[in-house]
Formats: structure tokens, sequence, C-alpha cells
């Protein structure tokens, strides 16, 4: 007798290991010199924690991530057994993809840009974060437990609760959620890439924040830039060659 993987389980696991996947594909990238947007002397001098440190750090903070979800899911399968396993409709789902990008997002604008605002939450807890000056794909979620709870888990279970997807769409969500995170602090500038074309809000938008005059800039993720355009915290940016090779995300003054 096959067994059969539930919804709820998929949803819950496979972001996780989506994020290892993708960022994995990056790593065999990063060979690509003329496409990074720092240099590798970069990262190993403004990188505070070792390679080993941000793997345990993010596994913490995906252990945390599962246990939510887990919850999440067992909370709401109990209250919606009807005996049947109805999908909602192609336009439905477009739909409910669409408001959980936008809770999502407005979400984690305004905890992350009160991150900043707040000396003690920023030194105690977001600091952590920023101490990859450089960017890297796995080094995405590396966070302080509470913010990766506050900022991305309970932030995703409200983008899930508010747009009333079910378990089954919560598995792509979240997983293209994931695959945006990464890509957004990959640290490199590939030619063609999609998400580039489609999300103004990428790599080199999130690598002009993670800088020193970035820092009270650009605050918006993972998806689009509409909170930092609408409350002021948008900075352009410029690609530009480095000398040394490589691209570099250079703020554009109005």
């Amino acid at each position: 007798m096959a067994y059969k993987v539930s919804d709820e389980m998929l949803g819950t696991f496979v972001p996780v290991l989506v994020y290892w996947a993708y960022s994995g594909l990056y790593m065999l990238l990063g060979s690509f010199d003329k496409y990074r947007l720092h240099s590798r002397k970069e990262e190993e001098t403004k990188n505070l924690p070792s390679k080993g440190t941000v793997v345990r750090g993010v596994l913490i903070q995906q252990a945390f991530q599962i246990a939510v979800a887990i919850i999440l899911f067992t909370v709401i399968s109990k209250d919606e057994r009807t005996g049947t396993n109805l999908q909602p409709s192609f336009f439905m789902v477009a739909r409910q993809l669409v408001v959980a990008m936008l809770v999502l997002d407005t979400w984690q604008y305004f905890v992350h840009r009160y991150m900043h605002i707040n000396k003690f939450l920023y030194r105690h807890i977001h600091y952590k974060h920023h101490s990859l000056v450089v960017p890297f794909a796995y080094g995405a979620l590396y966070n302080h437990p509470l913010e990766g709870l506050l900022l991305d888990t309970v932030g995703g279970a409200i983008s899930f609760l508010i747009s009333g997807m079910t378990p089954r769409t919560a598995i792509f969500f979240f997983s293209f959620a994931t695959i945006k995170t990464v890509d957004d602090h990959c640290g490199l500038w590939l030619p063609g890439n999609p998400l580039h074309v489609f999300f103004s809000n990428n790599s080199a938008y999130h690598d002009v924040h993670h800088q020193l005059y970035g820092g009270k800039y650009n605050f918006s993720q993972p998806f689009f830039v509409m909170w930092d355009k609408i409350l002021g915290t948008y900075m352009p940016y410029s690609l530009e060659k480095r000398k040394d090779g490589g691209l570099e995300a250079k703020p554009v003054k109005d």
C-alpha cells in the first residue's frame, strides 16, 4: 500500500528543501566572478560569521519554521474537516497568491523597518543578519531566532491565513517566497534572470540595503518595492563594472 504524503506535510518541508537546493545551485554558480556584486576578498573580510555559523543559524530558524507550520496546519485541518478535498479554481488561487504576497510584503516592511529604527532591536536582534555585509545565497535566512520567528515565520502564517489559501497552494507560495528570498541574497547579477525581469526588488536592490549607505533605505522584501516608494525609503541604484572585475550596485542620487 503506497504511502500518501499530505499537502500539509509537503507545505512544511518542501520550502526547506527548496532553500538548500536553490542556494546550493547559486553556490555552484559562484565561480561566475564577472557577475558578482562583491569580490571574494570583500566577502571574506567584511562578513563576520563563519560559513559554518551561518549554516547552523539557518537550521535553527528552519526548525522554528517547521514547528510553527506543523501547529498551523494541524489547527487548520481540524477546523476544516468537511469530508471533501476540493481545490479552488485557478483564478481563486491566483487571487490568493497576490493577496499573500501583498500581506507578506506589508508585514515584513514594517517589522523590518522598525528593527532599524529601534536601536535596541537593531543592536541585539537585527544586526545578526547585517553581520553579512556581503550577502550570499544560503545566508538569506541567517537571522536572530526571534527575528526569524517574527519576520518570516509569523509573517508567513499571517499571509497564509488572510489569503485563505489551501495547504496545497501554500506549498507553491512558500516555495516561491523561499526562492525569491534566496535570489535576493545570492550576491550575483546573472543576465536573463526572470526574477530580475518581473521584480524590481532583486539582488542588487537588497544589496544596497546591506551596505552602510543603504541601511535606512530599501526595507521592502521579498517581492515588491511599493512601501519603499510610498514612504520615502526607496533608493535607486545603477550597476557599474568594478575595476577588479564583477559588478557593483551604486546608489543613484535624485
